[in-house]
């Protein structure tokens, strides 16, 4: 198989998802109707609540979802061979990953701003709402402290990208300036921020930094995960328009361009992809592709987080409800073109089959450095661009992907620790309630030793809870439809196949974790499905009463809008 025909089928896929499939559940599932006002004008703040330009609010969606796991999960999940991941990743991105994170962004947007933890509250009950939270925490938490951990391995192995990392943060913040201070184009800030950004991309190849092997006692990676703590720290509690949503604009752009760079090299060079398109020689140890394939791969086919961060910053920033469409649902496809990247570059970046089985040697291996080392390769003989430099440019993608995600999660784990904080009649401000997020994330980092080990301890989990999360995502979507009188298959066929290929998984886990007496993940895991089960069972119930009419919330209008397949014009008092 030739990469190039695998680049054309998925990226044709992909796109045509968007442009027909996305604009069914715009118009007709959703109606999405410019004439109601968002809660970005609603509730302005200056903080949390900013109108934002759509371009930009997807620089920031996009980059907040897409982190370093649509490059991880597909990079690893090849080991099965590229067939099974190039089918879920293109399948998942059309009808799944967009119709959740489009879902999720109106259903915050028609709730005033409020988070999937809250909105489960109203929607599925009291006790649906604690568990929910105790699952989005928990994932908020792996998140983080494992992010953590990626993003500094990768300074420390890749030098050359140190100055570009910290050198997009002046980058940003210039950005923000630029755009809301000094009011300049949005084009021309674009374009500035992208030469400034890939100047430093060239420095940083040119003058490799490194931290010392130990600092104070500390290993240089903890060094650099405390670094990455404070700098996340600061980032939640600045207004988002200054850092946080400037970063994701630029950042965004930034990888379209290197993905462009890629799939230009795919073209030129056209590598035969060695991998099998299925592996019938799968390393000794290897779990089953079914279920592990589907929560293996979860960015880039279908990720709860995404309905965190839809429902977390995304919705508190859309200017007008018909952007919810690229921003939700493009975002999702800027990620599958990602990790159909990824898939590429971990199966057609090596010179034979015996060296890409060299590296697979057994389940997990791969993941990033298969990505940069692979995709280094791909674009030095199609490009002609240094190895070095091809290495250096895919690298500090996928920092500074983990390294939004972090941010963002980091932000959204403070707006959970101030809900529960709520429930429990404890009033938190944000200051407060970003240092408990900081803290916990830091205290299971260093939890098993100064090295930062412990912010992969609980990450065995992190594919199950991330999708029993989009179920759960995807109930309260389809509640609310049904509520509206409105169909909910396209939320209800994508809820059961991950219900099912999910709970099937963490049965699987519970299994491998009491034979390995690993008797903390097993409590945890146990913990996440009672409560997980449980949620869904209040929400079938809920789903049960909203189809015999309870609760109807509609609009007359808003019927209306569905039923034309297009939204009302903006009434002059709107304007």
């Amino acid at each position: 198989m030739n990469s190039l025909g695998l680049a054309l089928v998925g990226g044709l896929m992909i796109l045509a998802g968007y442009a027909l499939y996305s604009r069914f559940l715009a118009t007709r599932i959703f109606a999405l109707d410019d004439s109601r006002p968002t809660p970005a004008h609603e509730l302005e703040d200056g903080v949390d609540f900013v109108p934002t330009n759509k371009y930009v609010l997807w620089g920031h969606h996009f980059t907040s979802v897409a982190g370093a796991a649509p490059i991880v999960g597909p990079a690893i999940a090849v080991i099965w061979g590229w067939l099974p991941a190039f089918l879920w990743v293109t399948i998942g991105t059309v009808f799944f990953a967009g119709m959740h994170d489009l879902g999720a962004l109106w259903a915050s947007v028609r709730n005033k701003g409020q988070s999937m933890g809250a909105l489960s509250g109203r929607y599925i009950g009291g006790r649906g709402r604690n568990l929910f939270l105790v699952v989005i925490f928990l994932l908020l938490l792996m998140v983080n402290a494992a992010f953590s951990v990626v993003i500094a391995g990768l300074l420390v192995s890749t030098p050359t990208a140190v100055i570009p990392t910290w050198g997009a943060l002046v980058v940003a913040l210039a950005v923000g300036q630029a755009i809301y201070r000094f009011r300049w184009r949005l084009p021309l800030v674009s374009v500035v921020g992208v030469v400034a950004l890939y100047s430093l991309i060239w420095v940083g190849d040119q003058v490799p930094l490194a931290l010392p092997e130990t600092v104070a006692g500390l290993p240089d990676t903890s060094v650099w995960i405390v670094l990455l703590f404070v700098y996340a720290g600061v980032a939640s509690l600045l207004p988002v328009w200054v850092l946080l949503q400037p970063r994701d604009y630029i950042n965004g752009l930034q990888l379209f361009i290197a993905l462009g760079i890629l799939y230009g090299a795919v073209l030129v060079a056209r590598p035969e992809v060695v991998a099998p398109a299925v592996n019938g020689n799968v390393p000794e140890g290897t779990p089953s592709i079914v279920p592990l394939l589907f929560v293996t791969i979860a960015c880039g086919a279908i990720s709860g987080f995404h309905g965190m961060v839809s429902s977390g910053t995304s919705s508190k920033q859309l200017e007008k409800e018909t952007d919810a469409r690229f921003v939700g649902y493009f975002g999702a496809v800027g990620e599958g073109l990602l990790a159909l990247g990824a898939i590429i570059a971990a199966t057609a970046g090596f010179r034979t089959l015996a060296d890409w089985e060299e590296v697979y040697s057994a389940f997990g291996e791969g993941s990033v450095g298969a990505f940069v080392s692979g995709g280094g390769a791909i674009v030095e003989s199609g490009l002609g661009l240094p190895q070095s430099l091809s290495a250096t440019i895919l690298a500090t993608t996928a920092i500074l992907f983990a390294a939004t995600t972090m941010d963002t999660g980091v932000r959204l784990q403070r707006f959970v620790v101030q809900e529960i904080g709520d429930l429990a009649g404890v009033r938190l401000d944000k200051g407060l309630a970003t240092l408990v997020a900081v803290g916990v994330a830091l205290a299971l980092t260093f939890g098993a030793g100064a090295d930062g080990s412990g912010g992969m301890l609980i990450w065995p989990l992190f594919g199950t809870t991330n999708q029993l999360l989009a179920g759960l995502t995807l109930s309260i979507v389809a509640i609310m439809l049904l509520r509206r009188g409105r169909t909910a298959l396209p939320a209800l066929v994508p809820l059961a196949f991950v219900g099912v290929m999910t709970l099937y998984a963490l049965f699987i886990q519970l299994g491998t974790f009491w034979s390995e007496r690993n008797w903390l993940l097993l409590v945890l895991d146990l913990v996440i499905l009672v409560a997980s089960l449980w949620v869904m069972v209040e929400a079938v119930s809920a789903m049960r009463a909203a189809r015999r009419g309870g609760g109807d919330e509609d609009e007359p209008a808003e019927r209306e809008v569905a039923a034309s397949g297009g939204p009302r014009p903006p009434r002059r008092d709107d304007a």
